[in-house]
């Protein structure tokens, strides 16, 4: 026999301490407990921006831990949701630098890494044209992922090896 719980819903009012505890535990490394708090407060208010960019983060926080069962498209699916035309690219060029991250660790994936990182810094670079004046996040996100593929001398294989066989 299977139980079936019921989720506690919290109300609005405990919305503001909800994000701040949220905040607290992707600081402490527990990105599953952020979601989970960052999940309770989509319940109540789910067009809440602070909340839904605190719920991207912690899930791709989880994208380095091998057994976790999150994945981008977790991610990508509250990126959808962000208001601001600046914002969903940036974070999905986050989405896809923090994958790209964590194939790193990964054997036999540094190619995977590599793509990753390319498909982040055209996501920057497309946020970077939108961005705020004075705001130059999705630049220095770039220059990252720029400065990590020379650090760990990633680069696309040759074409030979990333074509499939014709039979």
């Amino acid at each position: 026999m299977t139980d079936h719980f019921e989720l506690k819903r919290i109300s609005q009012d405990a919305v503001p301490q909800a994000l701040e505890k949220a905040a607290q535990y992707r600081l402490l490394n527990d990105p599953e407990l952020a979601e989970s708090i960052c999940l309770d407060v989509l319940a109540v208010d789910p067009g809440n921006q602070k909340n839904l960019k605190t719920l991207i983060l912690a899930i791709s926080d989880q994208f380095a831990n091998q057994s976790s069962r999150v994945a981008p498209r977790d991610a990508l699916a509250h990126v959808e949701k962000l208001t601001n035309e600046y914002e969903r690219l940036y974070y999905t060029g986050l989405v896809a630098e923090r994958e790209a991250r964590a194939f790193l660790d990964r054997t036999h994936a540094t190619a995977h890494a590599f793509f990753g990182f390319r498909q982040a810094m055209s996501w920057y670079e497309r946020a970077d044209a939108l961005a705020p004046a004075g705001n130059h996040d999705a630049r220095l996100r770039y220059n990252t992922c720029v400065r990590t593929i020379q650090r760990e001398h990633l680069e696309a294989p040759p074409a030979s090896e990333s074509e499939l066989p014709l039979e």
